[in-house]
């Protein structure tokens, strides 16, 4: 089965789900072939990432010319797949926050996508995210008659389902994955229940040899090291963060944390950690790949991230599969996956003292109890999160939307 994979950009620094999937599915003897429009060579950190962009076909790297060529060569050649797909084009792009135009552009960009799956024997295209990869892909598949089918991850598909004609992004495809059951209830609200039975759960996952526990030499855990793993932005929380170790510092609780990532809030941060006098305090080290990831994960005593939006956060698996616990917020999938005082810590989202609290709570633990509850962390992480189980899942969907289309 040749299955195709298509993505705004790919390989991307914080897309290793997307990596792990695509491999996994490789491992049971399924074909992928990797598409998207961009991606960065210099942004990438980690070997596989670079592997990966090897392996990809970008839809930017083609000339303007050569895409406008394929346009026309489909015109001709499909008068009336051409214009069908046109027209829904204007449908989509009429109510879109980024309009007519940027569909128009999306049209080009799917029918040059559409010549290379028929050129690739492709059976089944697959996106990731519900935003213009899943609007490319839904393009390409009315010009190839190619099955699609895409993973939402939220929250920015929550946050416009309408806008971005999410609904109809559905009802057309062959089916759709919510990476948890809160993303499956909020698809639910989108579309009538005779729909419902498109939606599929299948969570992003770790490979095994993540899950293996090797101890580093240099094991820091007797520290009070805390890790904040994620894109430096308003959403994951990372201010709200600063706000509340200000709070533990004044209560005169040790602790060091690591702010793990890059992005537009970093001057911010920065700011806001001189004004606080916490530089002794906190750390920020840029983005890194997933060797020095996982190490920094072990070296730590547990991770906090307080978003205020989100999907179901792939450090949270990574952590807690690595038995370490995470003091998180009760947004989204988030609470599918941390139980509070079992195998990690939940506060609500933006309540500062209450994330404080937490954060102190989990310095005053003694190792031997750290353990214990990061032993149940990484037990539920396996249960939920091998890529493995997964992959199979997934590549099952594949199967019968392939069966389908042959009958």
């Amino acid at each position: 089965m040749k299955i195709g994979y298509f993505t705004n950009q790919y390989p991307k620094v914080s897309h290793s789900f997307i990596r792990r999937e695509i491999l996994a599915l490789e491992k049971i003897g399924t074909s992928v072939s990797r598409y998207a429009l961009k991606s960065n060579l210099n942004e990438l950190v980690d070997k596989n990432d670079i592997e990966e962009y090897r392996k990809t076909k970008f839809i930017l790297s083609t000339s303007k010319l050569n895409i406008l060529k394929t346009c026309f060569s489909i015109l001709i050649n499909k008068p009336l797949l051409w214009m069908k797909t046109f027209l829904l084009t204007n449908k989509i792009g009429l109510k879109s926050e980024r309009g007519l135009f940027r569909h128009y552009i999306y049209f080009l960009e799917a029918c040059t996508l559409s010549e290379w799956v028929e050129k690739d024997n492709i059976q089944h295209l697959h996106a990731h995210f519900g935003t213009n990869s899943a609007a490319i892909s839904l393009l390409t598949s009315k010009l190839s008659k190619i099955p699609y089918s895409f993973t939402v991850h939220g929250p920015e598909e929550f946050d416009k389902p309408n806008f971005i004609s999410l609904p109809e992004k559905i009802k057309n495809a062959a089916f759709v994955i919510a990476i948890s059951s809160f993303g499956k209830s909020q698809l639910y609200r989108l579309i009538d229940n005779q729909y419902w039975d498109k939606i599929k759960v299948v969570h992003c996952g770790l490979e095994a040899s993540f899950f293996e526990l090797k101890k580093d030499k240099d094991d820091n855990t007797e520290q009070a090291q805390i890790i904040c793993i994620g894109r430096l932005c308003e959403q994951k929380g990372q201010l709200l963060l600063i706000d509340a170790l200000n709070v533990v510092n004044k209560r005169k609780i040790n602790f060091n944390l690591k702010l793990i990532g890059d992005g537009e809030m970093r001057g911010v941060i920065e700011s806001k950690i001189e004004k606080y006098k916490l530089t002794n305090h906190v750390t920020i080290t840029g983005w890194m790949n997933s060797n020095q990831i996982k190490h920094e994960i072990q070296q730590s005593q547990f991770t906090v991230l307080p978003s205020f939006a989100e999907g179901l956060p792939v450090v949270i698996m990574e952590s807690m599969s690595l038995e370490k616990p995470v003091i998180s917020t009760y947004i989204a999938g988030i609470p599918e996956l941390i139980e509070n005082d079992v195998n990690g810590w939940m506060v609500p989202a933006g309540d500062t003292e209450l994330l404080a609290d937490a954060i102190q709570k989990a310095l005053n633990k003694d190792r031997d109890t750290l353990k214990e509850i990061g032993i149940k962390a990484r037990e539920k992480a396996i249960k939920r999160h091998n890529i493995d189980i997964e992959a199979k899942k997934l590549h099952s969907h594949f199967i019968s939307s392939v069966n389908s289309k042959g009958m």
